[in-house]
This record gives structure tokens, C-alpha cells and sequence, in this order.
């Protein structure tokens, strides 16, 4: 086992016997085989599109894939044995198509050279797949040039967030052909020997536009589905009744489970990155959404326990269940535990099927124990916060708002983390944060005040929605009539954890942001020679003392 995708992994150098996250060898093993298995279909798909081939199919396959394997999906290993069996099949379906329309095109066999990837077979038994692993993994070609792996894995990662937003927005039916291809066609780049350093770096870079992309076009599904977030005072205490709880990220699964839990009188909680729910105008409509309960990912093992009734699990950021309350958890989607009861796709278009978690509520028959009460204001998404573009310019120019700090990103377990708590206590009350993303959880219920009646901490939504802030410092820097944002009066202080993280930071970078502080750590699948690129190229930081990153952010460093 080798991993070292997250942020947390084992001394920011790898995780090589469990992961951090709580996957085992085996698990591991299987994901790296289900990637290469990916790259092999994009191989087919991207040669297909270049003769007018395609199989949308095919495209989410991969889509999928991809984002099964972002740090706490999915840990069942039954689950990834399925699918790389499945990916034999999307495989063979595309190479046919494509040498089919080869054949027609050019009057003869297609012979170039065809890479493993895209041509290994397997008695499809666990077993033999993974021994087959143990010769694709990260680390299985010791020869490999460092920084070239480097880029290699920087890409696959990226694409994994990329490939997260895109499944979200499918569910919605918003699609783009062009970023299923791109997708396919830089999976494919990676296992192309004539592809060096340069051409990789290349990828990464452009991978960020893509994302950029992506992330523009789940925005529009969202908005267009629930319409624009508003702010919202939401709920984070209790009520009595029958109650489940939804973690994740999926907003269809939400509207879904709140149409079937109201017509049985089940009270529904978010949890999480769920908690941007709360601000869409179509929720609000349910009498049966109380507010949020509970915190961050990290601590949902204290907090289920203490729920009381079914939990459900829709995307990413499960980690190993407790006993205590793993009869009353469920999964839906890409998730999967071991043993944990899975809620089915929808089939030919029918809605999920969450009665087995309703009839469960009803049983047992009591709401959760409160942690706390009170209110907390979000909903204050790029739509919001340009309405209101008018009174910021008049206050950053009559001094009002000095300063603003874009803090969004992932939270974590680690005590390091701290440190965004008590830099939002010493940043300067005329100054203003913008968060996305379950780094928020850190600073979200200080009392940090208002200037002029806006919340000093202004809230966007999931870390699917940090798109908010790059949308609101392209008006700024209209308004300002500067010639890039490096220009405004904002820093970047960007919390990282996963897979999503790593793709929002490519968009950043691809709109030549500079300075950004990253922590944490820095990526531990970056190699020093390409941290040394990013560092001359976009003076990319890591953070420091808070003291120190405070007073050089505050003099524009």
C-alpha cells in the first residue's frame, strides 16, 4: 500500500500499511487498480473521440470511478472488485466502437501501441486483481523519474475533484461533453512515456480551467434545481419527534429523502457539508427540515452516537463507524462500509427509495440528544454577495472593510487546524471572511460580529461551492479596475484535506492567484523540484505562525 492523496496521510509522506482515513492495504490496493483500469478505458475513449466516437455511458464510468476513490467514499472492497470487473465491459464496448470506426476511416486494422492499462485481463476474482495491483500502484515503477510521478499523481488528483463535481451535476442533468473528454484525455496523458515534465505541468495547469469549468456548471445545476442560496439563520438545536440525519454532499438525495420522511411526519436534520442545504429557497419549503446538527466529518462518531436515529451517509467524508451506531447507518451513491446498509440507485429515472431508513426513524420513535442551540447565519453565495457589491465598494473605499480573508477549504482531525480558529479571532474587525467548504466549522460559531449589517463571516455554502469566491473577486476586481485579483485587498488562506480541495486550488492557480498560503501542510504528492516551480511561479506559501501569516497577509504579502 502506498497513498498520499489526503492531507492527513502518515507523516505527510504516505500512507503505507492503513490509511489515516481508515481504508485498509486491501481497499487500496483495489482503488489504484480501478484508476488504471480508468486510464485503460480513457485510452479507447480518447482515440474514439478523435473519429466523432463517443459513449456518455462510458464518460460517467469513469466520472464515477474516479470520485469512488476520493478519500472516505467508499472502504468495501466487494464494491471495487464490481466495478473493476464493470470497467472490462466499458472498456471493451469503447475499443470496438472506436477500432470499428477506425477500420471504416482508414481501410485497415488499427496497430499502434496499445498500453496495458488498456489491454490487461483478469479472471476478475479478488485475488488475482490484486495481484495484478501490486504492479500499477504509485510507487510499483521505482525507476519512475520523481517529478514526473509527482505530476502524474498531482493530475489523477486533481481530476478526482473535477470528476466530483461532475458526478453532482449529472445527477442534475447538467452535462458537458467537452469536460467528459477532457477528463478521458488527461487520464490518458498519464500513462504516456512520451509525455515528460513539461507536457505534464502543462496538464495540471490546464486541468485547473477545466475545473474552473466544472465547477461553474454544477453551480448553474444547483441554482437552476433549488435556486440561489439566501441568508438564512439556521437551526442548530433539536426538536422531539422521530428524526434521520443526511452527511454528505448530494442535494438530490436531500429533496428526495425530504418528500418520503415528510408525508410519514419524520423530522430531517443536515449534518455536515449538508448544512448549506438549509439556505436554498427550495428546502425551505419542507416543514420537516429542522436545521443542522452537529459539526464537521471528523466528528461524527461522538455526534451519531448521540443522534439517536438513522444516519445517512450520501458522498464523501464517512469515516469508520462505531458499533454504537452502525445498525442505524445507512449509505447511498459512491459511499459504501463494509456491512453498512446501502440505499440503491434510482432506476429509469424513480426517486431512491428511503423507506427503509424512514420505517427505522419511526421505530425508534425519539429525536437526538441536543449538543447546542441557537442559530447560524450561511447563505451567502456569489448571488448574495454581488447584489450587494455596491455598499462593499463604498465601504472598502471609505475604509469600513480593509481586508478580505478567503478561508474556505476542508477541515480535519488534526490539532494543527487550530490555527484557523485563532487567525479568525486576530483578524482585524474591519476586515471581512469568506468561507466555503467544512474548514468554516473552525471559526463558524465565534461571535466575530457584523460591519454595517454584514456578517463578518460570510458563508458560500459546500466546498462544490467555492466557485462563490472566484466569481466575487472577478466583480471586484471590475469594480476596482485592477488588472488581476492579486491586486484587491484579499489573501487566500486555504485549508486542504481532499481531493476537491486539490482541484479548487487548480483553479485558483490557473487564474494566476498568487500567494497563496496552503496548510495544514503542504501536498506530501508534490516533489520538491515542482513545489519549487510553484513557488517561483505563484509564490504558493505554507502556512506559519499566526502572528506572522496575519501581519504579511495584512501588508499585501
Amino acid at each position: 500500500m502506498f497513498c498520499y492523496q489526503c492531507q492527513e496521510t502518515l507523516g505527510n509522506k504516505g500512507c503505507t500499511k492503513i490509511g489515516v482515513c481508515g481504508k485498509t492495504d486491501e481497499v487500496s490496493a483495489l482503488q489504484d487498480l480501478l484508476i488504471y483500469s480508468l486510464k485503460g478505458i480513457s485510452f479507447w475513449a480518447t482515440k474514439a473521440r478523435e473519429l466523432g466516437v463517443r459513449d456518455e455511458s462510458t464518460d460517467m464510468f469513469v466520472v464515477k470511478g474516479l470520485f469512488s476513490t476520493v478519500t472516505n467514499v467508499n472502504f468495501d472492497p466487494d464494491r471495487f472488485v464490481n466495478w473493476i470487473n464493470e470497467s472490462f465491459e466499458k472498456r471493451r464496448n469503447i475499443r470496438e466502437k472506436f477500432l470499428n470506426s477506425y477500420k471504416k476511416k482508414h481501410s485497415k486494422e488499427f496497430n499502434e501501441k496499445v498500453p496495458d492499462c488498456a489491454s490487461w485481463t483478469s479472471s476478475g476474482e479478488k485475488v488475482d486483481l490484486l495481484e495484478k495491483a501490486k504492479t500499477v500502484g504509485i510507487m510499483s515503477n521505482p525507476d519512475l523519474n520523481e517529478d514526473l510521478r509527482s505530476l502524474r499523481e498531482f493530475e489523477v488528483i486533481s481530476l478526482k475533484g473535477m470528476a466530483a463535481y461532475l458526478d453532482h451535476a449529472y445527477i442534475l442533468g447538467f452535462k458537458e461533453d467537452e469536460l467528459f473528454a477532457f477528463v478521458e484525455e488527461a487520464l490518458s496523458a498519464t500513462v504516456n512515456d512520451e509525455n515528460g515534465v513539461e507536457k505534464m505541468f502543462d496538464y495540471v495547469v490546464k486541468t485547473g480551467k477545466e475545473g474552473l469549468k466544472a465547477m461553474e456548471l454544477l453551480d448553474r445545476a444547483n441554482t437552476s434545481h433549488y435556486g440561489h442560496p439566501e441568508p438564512t439563520m439556521v437551526n442548530i438545536g433539536v426538536k422531539e419527534g422521530p428524526a434521520i440525519l443526511m452527511s454528505g454532499h448530494d442535494l438530490k438525495d436531500f429533496e428526495e429523502l425530504l418528500d418520503q420522511a415528510k408525508e410519514a411526519g419524520v423530522n430531517v436534520y443536515t449534518h455536515g457539508e449538508m448544512l448549506p442545504a438549509n439556505a436554498y429557497p427550495f428546502f425551505k419549503k419542507y416543514p420537516n427540515l429542522v436545521g443542522n446538527y452537529g459539526n464537521s466529518w471528523w466528528k461524527q462518531n461522538e455526534e451519531f452516537e448521540k443522534f439517536n436515529g438513522p444516519i445517512i451517509m450520501n458522498t464523501n467524508c464517512l469515516t469508520p463507524p462505531r458499533g454504537s451506531y452502525t445498525s442505524r447507518l445507512f449509505t447511498t451513491g459512491l459511499v459504501g462500509w463494509p456491512g453498512v446498509k446501502h440505499i440503491a440507485d434510482r432506476v429509469n429515472g424513480a426517486p431512491k427509495d428511503f423507506s427503509p431508513v424512514i420505517k427505522m426513524a419511526l421505530e425508534i420513535g425519539k429525536g437526538p440528544q441536543q449538543l447546542e442551540s441557537g442559530t447560524l447565519p450561511i447563505g451567502f453565495a456569489h448571488n448574495t454577495v454581488t447584489k450587494t457589491l455596491d455598499k462593499l465598494e463604498k465601504m472598502v473605499k471609505s475604509g469600513k472593510i480593509k481586508k478580505f480573508f478567503v478561508m474556505s477549504g476542508c477541515d480535519g482531525r488534526m490539532k494543527s487546524r487550530e490555527y484557523y480558529t485563532k487567525l479568525a479571532l486576530k483578524i482585524p474587525e474591519d476586515s471581512v471572511i469568506l468561507t466555503s467548504g467544512c474548514a468554516k466549522y473552525r471559526y463558524n460559531k465565534l461571535d466575530l460580529g457584523e460591519i454595517d449589517g454584514i456578517p463578518r463571516v460570510l458563508d458560500a455554502g459546500q466546498c462544490n461551492d467555492s466557485y462563490s469566491w472566484l466569481v466575487v473577486a472577478s466583480k471586484l476586481t471590475e469594480i476596482f479596475g485592477a488588472e488581476s485579483v492579486n491586486d484587491l485587498p484579499i489573501s487566500f488562506d486555504i485549508a486542504w484535506y481532499e481531493q476537491k480541495a486539490v482541484i479548487i486550488l487548480n483553479a485558483l492557480l490557473s487564474l494566476g492567484v498568487k500567494k497563496i498560503r496552503l496548510g495544514p501542510t503542504l501536498p506530501a504528492f508534490i516533489s520538491p523540484n515542482i513545489l519549487k516551480v510553484l513557488i517561483e511561479k505563484f509564490e504558493i506559501k505554507p502556512i506559519n505562525k499566526v502572528d506572522e501569516d496575519l501581519e504579511a497577509m495584512l501588508q499585501g504579502n
